[in-house]
């Protein structure tokens, strides 16, 4: 049941993101405070919504994926994020994931 959970969770974050006005998205990653309150805002709602750590990471998870695939980096911050993504296996993205939840939190 978890399992399936999951896997409604993430797939309705990566609709989510990928139908995303693109000028809405130009203005989150315009600058990083930016960014940063508009995930602190999502995971506002993840959690009144009754979501755990574990699943708002791998919902961060999804959106970082995302990102690095789909989006330039707007500023250093990003640019940085977007290099560690790249660089970390899968174990390390999810760590990082937790971490960006734990920033914003």
């Amino acid at each position: 049941m978890a399992h399936t959970d999951q896997e409604t969770t993430q797939s309705k974050v990566e609709r989510k993101v990928e139908n995303m006005d693109q000028d809405k998205k130009e203005q989150i990653l315009a600058d990083f405070d930016t960014f940063k309150n508009y995930l602190n805002d999502k995971i506002a709602v993840g959690k009144r919504v009754g979501l755990g750590e574990e699943q708002l990471a791998l919902a961060a998870e999804k959106v970082a994926d995302y990102l690095a695939k789909h989006e330039e980096p707007k500023n250093r911050e990003e640019k940085l994020l977007q290099e560690l993504w790249k660089v970390g296996d899968k174990e390390e993205r999810h760590k990082l994931a937790h971490m960006l939840v734990k920033l914003v939190d």
